[in-house]
């Protein structure tokens, strides 16, 4: 299924905007599976499937499986998304970026080695850096526009021709880019004024929005700001206080129960 088509579906089915964030850091694992080698996928598989019927999509951080040797344990990860919860989507969080040549790579690698439905990508080289990936009609593009780090106004606040740098990029994608309309953007959760300035220029594209839990995003700002008129059109994203909510042998039922309080969180305010 078209990533788009599968992410409306999910949103719908599980009346959720809730992106789990899968970034395994094993010192924060519960004590039963420290020492364990297959400890990062058993603990990721069990959160998802713990929650499946609570989210609209995963999103596995690669440099947070890379870091530990561990590519193969996200590999496996992904196909068990895709083999025992084939309705949720999987966006590979990534960040990639390049000349033409070596983006084909990247594709091959986010969408044949890995699996993803979708990847997150750095725009700033340009389209012809990103043109791989969109020709990928049946896969989702999601591009750098506002993040939610404290230095994202460095250069994505930077005046260009009178305007922010930001808003040019999410114009530039909803006009241009989104040929199969397969496009969607990163706005941080810390810049509700700037997330509601995206929406009005991108209309119904889906937002990737990370920033919400550890990072102290605002739910309600959020929602405010960044749905669309059928109250949709986001992915809230919140990883180390869903992951992390628990450090016993209980720890997947206490994700559960962090991710069912900030969909209804959430969904208070849709």
């Amino acid at each position: 299924m078209h990533f788009m088509q599968s992410l409306q579906a999910a949103w719908q089915r599980n009346h959720s905007l809730v992106c789990v964030g899968l970034d395994p850091e094993p010192a924060k694992f519960p004590a039963h599976l420290r020492g364990d080698a297959d400890a990062v996928y058993r603990f990721c598989a069990a959160i998802v499937d713990a929650t499946s019927d609570l989210v609209c999509a995963y999103k596995p951080q690669i440099a947070h499986f890379a870091a530990l040797r561990a590519e193969e344990a996200l590999e496996r990860l992904i196909a068990h998304v895709h083999e025992r919860h084939p309705r949720v989507p999987v966006i590979l969080d990534a960040k990639r970026g390049d000349i033409g040549s070596t983006a084909q790579h990247y594709v091959t690698e986010a969408f044949e080695r890995y699996g993803a439905d979708a990847v997150t990508l750095n725009p700033y080289l340009g389209r012809d850096s990103i043109q791989p990936f969109l020709d990928r009609a049946d896969k989702g593009v999601i591009l750098l526009c506002h993040t939610s780090n404290p230095g994202a106004s460095d250069l994505q606040d930077l005046d260009v021709g009178g305007r922010p740098l930001y808003q040019r990029v999410a114009e530039m994608v909803a006009r241009d880019w989104n040929v199969h309309g397969n496009c969607a953007l990163v706005t941080g959760a810390t810049w509700p004024e700037q997330l509601a300035e995206v929406r009005s220029l991108v209309g119904d594209m889906p937002l990737l929005v990370p920033g919400i839990g550890a990072q102290g995003g605002d739910v309600a700002a959020v929602v405010q700001h960044g749905r669309t008129l059928a109250g949709t059109g986001l992915m809230i994203s919140s990883s180390r206080a869903i992951l992390y909510a628990g450090d016993g042998e209980d720890f997947a039922e206490k994700a559960r129960e962090a991710t069912q309080a900030l969909r209804d969180s959430i969904n208070l305010y849709r």
